[in-house]
């Protein structure tokens, strides 16, 4: 016996229920034309992932109901055609004039005209950037159907994300009578999450010697990025079938049962390296957060350093030449060097590239405060006079012209406070904001060695590459001035951060602890920037996002 399924690894945009219905009507209408007797739609495909508090609008959900309805009328006529769909379920009920939760993350089984099923999602993440609790409540049933060909069906247990990273919802569904798990997903990515999603998936596989399907989405939602990496398992846990990362894709999988012999007649994508899904994110996240949002295009301060010149070329990547401005905005501090890379990158990258000199506006600043300053050296204080005047003709041209400001501060300036608040931190969308300095440089190195959209060969100019990093707001300075090495600034972030570590954690471990206290004395001390930062892509699995949510007053070290 065999079953073709179907997985739409479709990209959704939050609240367009018009728009997702009519994506889900046409992947089911191709698939059935193909073959397929089950499509898939990942988490929340309905509503789009992920609609935070719009679901505790009751306006939302009566519109999630209502677009339910209308998808079930408009796939009744696709004879034996299955459709699972991904949406929200269910409202608050009032106790004492307290909202009490009862929606449900849901998938329903559709046929024909009818529900056959819906099931509601037992585990709720609460961790990361997951806030399910605060909108669900648990479900604590099991689903079980058929689907294929009438008189050949296949019984399907049907899982949502997390369920099938416990084993209980697997167990259960295999005690009901499933031959096959399919799995509907809305999971972000963040570097190494796709082998580690098969890994897990590959341990509920040979828990219950059953195959599995793993269902998807791909696309951009704010500072999240879903890379599809759909995926179908046999039931030995060998994968069968890969669809493809980062693009949408109606990818189809034939499964042969019964029993331990299940397998899947599949394509398989090959696996892909570190750079490449990082690069893919980073480029699938500016163009939906840009195309969702309808700006008509992107500007950015191009310095002749390396940062700005990585987000220049992914912002080329994402969007194309013709949609990218690049402004140079030199200043008494601006090497010559700095004025030759920046002309000679926007050259190779075909984009709009202005020189714009704020000297006249600095000196200007200066006078209007001599008075006031007289007696004083000068400082940081005429350091960030010179980035907030950048960020001042930057937003003057973004709101003369629509183009959003892309911010090109990462998170190694992110974490210690190397940026100034309302200057190069001024922008609506911080593209490398969760990418540390060593990984800018290793991503530039690896953009040099690859063109994956085929816009520019070799696109950063050696020397910015290779040059000391400098923010050139004084004569002669270097990053390094201020802070330590970034191969011992990076790992004292990553491990404090990201993992946890304590400060005696990080001393014990070898570093300085004259760096260990200064770089995590800096991060906590400029939690206030970073609550005033713009939103930008997570790659990993903490970012400065919903990942990290500190108090700004807290006196707390260790």
């Amino acid at each position: 016996m065999t079953l073709k399924i179907c997985v739409a690894q479709l990209n959704f945009t939050v609240g367009d229920f018009a728009g997702n219905v009519q994506k889900i009507v046409a992947a089911a209408k191709q698939a059935h034309a193909q073959g397929a007797r089950l499509l898939l739609t990942p988490e929340l495909s309905l509503c789009g992932y992920a609609a935070e508090d719009l679901y505790l609008r009751p306006a939302f959900m009566r519109a999630s109901d209502d677009a339910l309805k209308a998808l079930t009328r408009q796939l009744a006529g696709l004879k034996d055609m299955t459709v699972v769909v991904g949406h929200p379920q269910g409202g608050d009920r009032r106790t004492h004039s307290v909202a009490v939760p009862q929606r449900f993350n849901c998938a329903s089984v559709l046929r024909e005209g009818q529900v056959l099923a819906t099931y509601a999602k037992r585990e709720l993440p609460n961790y990361q950037v997951f806030d399910e609790r605060r909108y669900f409540v648990p479900g604590d049933g099991v689903c079980v159907f058929e689907a294929g060909e009438a008189g050949a069906r296949v019984k399907v247990g049907l899982l949502i994300c997390e369920d099938a990273w416990f084993e209980e919802p697997a167990r259960l569904a295999k005690a009901a009578g499933a031959q096959v798990l399919a799995v509907i997903n809305a999971s972000p990515f963040h570097a190494g999450k796709g082998a580690e999603r098969e890994t897990v998936m590959a341990e509920r596989v040979r828990a219950t010697g059953l195959p599995l399907i793993y269902a998807h989405l791909v696309g951009g939602q704010d500072e999240l990025v879903f890379e599809g990496h759909s995926f179908a398992l046999n039931s030995d846990g060998a994968v069968g079938g890969r669809a493809p990362s980062f693009k949408e894709d109606l990818f189809t999988a034939t499964l042969t049962v019964p029993g331990a012999s299940a397998r899947w007649t599949a394509s398989v994508e090959p696996s892909r390296s570190a750079e490449a899904d990082v690069w893919d994110a980073l480029v699938l996240g500016v163009r939906d957060y840009l195309g969702k949002n309808r700006f008509p295009g992107a500007l950015l301060g191009l310095s002749g350093g390396i940062d700005s010149a990585l987000v220049l070329a992914i912002a080329v990547d994402a969007l194309g030449a013709d949609r990218v401005r690049a402004v140079m905005m030199p200043s008494p501090y601006t090497a010559d060097i700095s004025w030759i890379d920046a002309r000679d990158m926007a050259k190779r990258m075909g984009v709009r590239y202005d020189e714009i000199s704020i000297e006249p506006e600095f000196a200007a600043f200066k006078k209007s405060l001599t008075s006031d300053f007289a007696g004083k050296p000068e400082d940081a204080t005429e350091e960030n006079i010179q980035a907030r005047i950048r960020g001042t003709l930057l937003m003057a041209l973004s709101n003369k012209f629509g183009s959003i400001v892309l911010t090109t501060g990462n998170k190694s300036e992110m974490a210690t406070g190397y940026c100034t608040l309302y200057g190069d931190m001024a922008g609506g969308f911080a593209v490398i904001k969760d990418l540390l300095k060593t990984r800018v440089f290793a991503l530039a190195r690896w953009r040099n060695a690859h063109n994956p959209y085929g816009t520019c060969d070799q696109p950063i100019p050696e020397r910015i590459i290779t040059r000391p990093p400098s923010a050139e707001l004084r004569a002669d300075q270097t990053d390094q001035d201020s802070l330590p090495p970034y191969e011992v600034l990076d790992a004292i972030i990553e491990r404090y951060m990201e993992n946890d570590a304590s400060i005696e954690d990080l001393v014990a471990l070898g570093y300085p602890v004259a760096d260990v206290e200064k770089v995590t004395r800096l991060i906590q001390i400029n939690e206030y920037k970073r609550r005033q930062s713009p939103i930008g892509i997570r790659l990993s699995h903490r970012s400065f996002g919903k990942d990290w949510r500190y108090p700004i007053t807290n006196r707390f070290r260790a």
